[in-house]
């Protein structure tokens, strides 16, 4: 079975940014421009094509394109709601003009992804493809005008994707926001964790800790989403890990809208949970720990330090500060000083030597000035940070800076431009050159000449491509550097990281061995009915 899950950005998991306008805003003034689709997609948009409703095929024999954009926490919502079709007999594909249903899994972040997601769902609908969509678009604007007749499913409602799928494939269109919600009435975490999966990568395993978050950023969107906070109980994540492994997993990350929150809702904390995960974790395996905002992080940094100097844990965190201005973050509302983000760098890089820190900055925020800007220039320069995740500010519609008076475009191009210069001014990677590291190897570059691994501060090493070094251990001598990664050369032989070899490709995770041997459930209930009809024929 083919890989399940296209993306558009691989990563974006940790980056917390500024959004875009939508091109009807942004070209509003000029009337001689239009906006341009890709030439091979304009030929097929050109007439549309009526639906072909499937009233009579039987459920769980057609294929499905599943395309994600966004975080890692939509990734995950993808791989389960693509295991649970590929469970109930649906094949997957990869090339979308195969299948007869698009599930698109939106991101409301920035607009960019929201536009590509809106030409989407234009380009299946003029090509009579049936379209579900999911994710914090529709979830957090339901009555957005091009999602009129659409089915939907919402962000705690990804475990009925199937009964979604069926009903519009019969022409029919359903609509899930439902929450789900704890046996005390708390809001749950969402779908269960120990639901079948089909894992992009199947070395790596995406666990979602919790959804939400207890912030009221007035720039964010996906608040609109994702909604307070929700955690899932520690077993529950345990659980899943273990399975994982079991399926020759070797990377775990954990993910949330803002992971240093987890567990204050239901009376256990960040820390508690990742003791008990690095319980779990084999030897030769790893943990990432995803995106956390420093109001949540400072009250743990003791107990996160320790953490991170466990050999299983990647020495890793990404922490947006969003500005280097206090009254911009007041403004934000983002519920810390500069100087509370600058404690916890400096403890965790004093306390975990050679630690990689990321973090995000806003530009042009409506409210920044060009002192407030030199000052977010300032700690740049200080930290010299080695990921940096640089956004222009655009207004999401709905949220409170939307409202605001905005710097003009020329100054925010201008300010982004400054600080993009200054981050490629250096290197963060020479000294590293002629060391000696342990990386364990999980991915293909983008260019598809390199296996990508990582040493234990989650930095970018490639290695040569032979399938041998795939999912292992290595030890290489890192022979070069660049800005983004570093060339490293094995000098012993590969050693095995998980439990056992991994899962193929599109295989589906969370059934038992008996079960993923068993006929899918729609043909086998197709062939009962067969056979019980020529029986009450023949009789």
């Amino acid at each position: 079975m083919p890989g399940a899950v296209c993306e558009i950005i691989d990563d974006i998991e940790d980056l917390i940014s500024s959004q875009d306008i939508t091109p009807k805003e942004r070209y509003a003034s000029r009337k001689n421009v239009s906006v341009r689709s890709k030439k091979r997609e304009i030929v097929k948009e050109s007439e549309p094509v009526e639906k072909i409703v499937l009233e009579s095929v039987v459920p769980g024999t057609q294929t499905i394109y599943v395309k994600t954009w966004g975080c890692a926490h939509n990734n995950s919502d993808s791989e389960y709601m693509a295991g649970l079709l590929a469970a109930h007999g649906y094949r997957l594909t990869e090339d979308k003009w195969q299948a007869q249903l698009w599930l698109l899994n939106s991101c409301t972040v920035k607009s960019p992804a929201e536009d590509h997601f809106k030409n989407e769902i234009e380009l299946g609908q003029s090509r009579g493809i049936h379209v579900v969509v999911a994710g914090c678009v529709p979830q957090g604007a339901p009555r957005a005008s091009y999602l009129h007749g659409l089915s939907v499913v919402g962000v705690q409602q990804i475990d009925r994707i199937v009964e979604v799928v069926e009903e519009t494939l019969k022409g029919h269109t359903v609509r899930l926001f439902g929450q789900k919600k704890t046996g005390e009435g708390r809001k749950a975490g969402g779908a269960s964790l120990l639901l079948p999966k089909v894992r992009k990568n199947p070395l790596i395993e995406i666990i979602p800790i919790n959804t939400g978050c207890l912030n009221q950023c007035t720039y964010c969107k996906t608040k609109h989403a994702r909604g307070e906070l929700g955690s899932y109980p520690p077993e529950e994540i345990v659980e899943r890990a273990r399975q994982s492994f079991r399926e020759g997993v070797c990377e775990i990350w954990l993910t949330s809208e803002d992971t240093g929150t987890y567990g204050r809702d239901i009376g256990t904390s960040l820390p508690e949970l990742l003791w008990q995960l690095v319980e779990v974790i084999p030897e030769g395996c790893r943990l990432r720990l995803g995106m956390t905002n420093p109001p949540y992080i400072l009250e743990h940094l003791e107990e996160v330090a320790k953490i991170m100097h466990h050999p299983r844990v990647y020495k890793f965190l990404h922490v947006p500060v969003q500005s280097g201005s206090d009254q911009v973050l007041s403004d934000m509302k983002r519920e810390y000083t500069c100087a509370d983000f600058e404690r916890v760098v400096d403890f965790l890089t004093q306390k975990v030597p050679g630690m990689t820190i990321a973090t995000d900055i806003i530009c042009g925020f409506p409210t920044e000035t060009e002192k407030d800007f030199e000052d977010t220039m300032v700690l740049c320069r200080k930290y010299k940070f080695p990921s940096l995740f640089i956004n222009q500010f655009f207004p999401r519609p709905g949220t409170p800076a939307a409202k605001m008076t905005r710097v003009p475009g020329q100054e925010v191009k201008k300010r982004t431009k400054a600080l993009s210069d200054f981050f490629r001014s250096y290197e963060p990677y020479g000294h590293r050159v002629g060391q000696v590291q342990e990386v364990l190897v999980t991915d293909v570059s983008h260019d598809k000449n390199y296996y990508v691994a990582h040493n234990e501060f989650y930095e970018q090493v490639l290695v040569p491509k032979e399938e041998k070094y795939m999912g292992k251990m290595l030890t290489v001598r890192i022979t070069s550097a660049t800005k983004f990664s570093m060339m490293g050369q094995p000098i012993n032989k590969p050693k095995m990281a998980g439990l056992t070899q991994p899962l193929k490709k599109g295989e589906v995770s969370g059934l038992h061995q008996r079960e993923a041997k068993m006929m899918p459930i729609p043909i086998f209930c197709l062939l009962v009915a067969v056979v019980v009809r020529l029986i009450w024929i023949l009789l």
